[in-house]
């Protein structure tokens, strides 16, 4: 599961559970949840091993790129 998947889960899950209030918040509040918390959470999420979707695709493409060039190197 990625880090975006992991932090839209713990949104919806938290969603889902505030709905019972729902005469007592703002329309725009999950929304405004997301922005606020999202970056914080995605930090966190980050800190205990997960990684973003698109960092993870960046990074492999750097060591796929380098072992391309160590085997060039290591024909010569």
């Amino acid at each position: 599961m990625s880090e975006g998947d992991v932090s839209s889960a713990i949104f919806k899950i938290l969603e889902k559970e505030l709905k019972k209030f729902n005469k007592f918040i703002p329309s725009d509040f999950f929304l405004n949840l997301k922005e606020n918390l999202g970056p914080d959470l995605d930090k966190a999420i980050e800190k205990s091993g997960y990684i973003s979707k698109s960092k993870y695709d960046s990074i492999k493409k750097l060591v796929d790129e380098l072992e391309e060039r160590i085997t060039l190197l290591e024909k010569d």
